[in-house]
């Protein structure tokens, strides 16, 4: 791939920030508010792992120069199978959680249109809005960067507003006078609020994935995922601050559109309206670099002999427009079968599992980090500070998994053991031909 059409360095950020603060922060300042203004702690306690997870990937981004992010450092680290089992469930998790996506982009276009948008328009407008975003993506990595650079801004422009307003609005009371509004112990609190929160930074890892489209890797990779990061922890805390600080935790509580009923305060309707805008655009953005992760990562694993080789097949623009597709047909399904009320719940339970799913590949490059260090020692820079960091992320990944409940667990153990059977059945059909 030509240098030109390569990610550079705030293309990375734009793809950090971009598909890790998607459409679902909007709405969480209202769901802390139901635990209370100890939730701000819980932001802290996030950031401060989502931080170790950013420096282990920006370490490893300089030891693994190949593209995958966590496929690449998970079958560097512990061999082909775990690779293969990181990359089959990552995989699952980028298309489902982009589906998603698209339920939560049509949910907000009928604040516009909530007399056209039926159950069968809905359907239609969603998977054409995925082979629009495919298409964008098989034009090659430049448009992807250029589209995701100002979807980016777009997002953040009500973000950084409300933070500015709420400088002026701020009632330091109504964070004092609900702490603890849950009901339960502070502990149990400030657990339940550190679950909501570390959801939020999930795709962090973005950064490090496109490593064979990036122009000078091991300088841009690494800075973009430690600075991207920061950005996105500054940017949360900030803006939960001044949201609950702007509104009684029971108003706040019941509030379906924070962000918009802070504009709203002093911009009225029309400002409402523009953050509903942003929020759309907010789940294109995240969309566009979502099918970017999805087609990179076993693009990486088809050409290592992991996946079929039919995700390694590269077109004119030099991007993998076959697993592209396939990609786009996959999330088309998902979100037809979405339409059907009855499913929902089924649905909301693959999401979580795939969730958890992106942690256990978090674990394995945590601790592929510490495999890597001490078979190359002598060879590569050695730091205990880096074994520190990579065992403290594995630590949170490992506690953030063991909380998100058995059902959960159950799920994602399933997911996890039909890899093996899907790694035997590659392997096999690898030896015949």
């Amino acid at each position: 791939m030509k240098e030109a059409n390569k990610f550079g360095f705030w293309m990375l950020i734009a793809l950090v920030i971009g598909n890790t603060i998607g459409a679902g922060v909007f709405m969480l300042p209202a769901s802390l508010a139901r635990i209370g203004s100890i939730s701000l702690l819980s932001w802290i306690f996030t950031s401060t792992g989502a931080m170790l997870f950013a420096f282990v990937f920006a370490k490893m981004s300089k030891m693994v120069l190949h593209s995958g992010g966590p496929y690449a450092y998970a079958k560097s680290g512990f061999g082909d199978f775990i690779g293969f089992q990181v990359a089959f469930t990552f995989w699952i998790s980028l298309w489902t959680g982009n589906s998603s996506l698209i339920v939560t982009l049509i949910g907000y276009l009928r604040i516009f249109f909530p007399d056209f948008i039926s159950p069968t328009v809905a359907m239609f407008l969603g998977i054409s809005i995925i082979w629009i975003m495919a298409i964008i993506n098989m034009s090659g990595i430049r448009p992807v960067g250029v589209f995701q650079i100002i979807t980016t801004i777009i997002k953040l422009i009500p973000i950084l507003l409300v933070i500015g307003i709420g400088i002026y609005f701020f009632h330091p009371e109504y964070l004092t006078k609900s702490f603890n509004v849950s009901g339960e112990s502070n502990f149990n609190a400030f657990s339940y609020a550190a679950t909501l929160t570390l959801w939020a930074f999930v795709g962090v890892e973005s950064g490090c994935v496109p490593v064979g489209a990036t122009h000078n890797p091991r300088r841009n990779i690494h800075l973009a995922m430690l600075i991207g990061t920061a950005i996105i922890a500054v940017i949360y805390i900030a803006s939960s601050i001044a949201v609950m600080g702007m509104f009684p935790a029971d108003v706040l509580a019941h509030s379906s559109s924070p962000f918009a009923a802070a504009v709203g305060m002093v911009f009225g309707r029309w400002g409402q309206m523009f953050v509903v805008v942003c929020v759309v655009i907010s789940c294109l953005g995240a969309l566009n670099s979502g099918l970017l992760l999805e087609s990179q990562v076993p693009m990486a694993a088809a050409d290592d002999g992991l996946f079929p080789k039919i995700f390694a097949r590269r077109n004119k623009a030099g991007v993998p427009g076959w697993g592209l597709a396939i990609d786009a047909t996959l999330m088309s399904v998902f979100v037809m079968l979405t339409m059907r009320p009855n499913l929902v719940e089924q649905f909301q339970l693959v999401i979580t599992v795939a969730a958890v799913a992106t942690l256990i590949a978090y674990l394995y490059s945590a601790m592929a980090e510490v495999v890597l260090l001490s078979k190359e020692r002598g060879k590569i820079e050695f730091k205990k500070t880096n074994i520190l960091v990579a065992v403290l992320a594995a630590v949170y990944a490992f506690w953030a998994i063991f909380g998100s409940g058995k059902e959960i667990i159950f799920y994602t153990a399933m997911l996890l053991l039909s890899s093996v059977i899907l790694y035997a059945w590659l392997y096999w059909r690898m030896q015949k031909a």
